[in-house]
């Protein structure tokens, strides 16, 4: 297991503990949720552009879809 070291100023560390007192949890459970998540979001948003870059624009009726799949 690694160890990282955050350099925060007092306001931010005591807007942070509230934070976590509030919602019981750790510093370390925050951090780790809080970096994973992030790593997420960007992720997703890569994923997003790349698919709006392939767009071609062709959009099929959801009516089609339901015949097609028989719903």
């Amino acid at each position: 297991m690694t160890t990282m070291t955050l350099r925060i100023n007092d306001e931010d560390s005591n807007l942070i503990k509230n934070y976590i007192k509030l919602h019981g949890l750790s510093i370390s459970e925050f951090a780790r949720q809080s970096m994973l998540e992030r790593i997420e979001d960007d992720y997703d948003l890569a994923v997003l552009r790349q698919a709006m870059a392939e767009d071609d624009g062709v959009r099929i009726p959801v009516e089609n879809l339901f015949e097609e799949f028989g719903i």
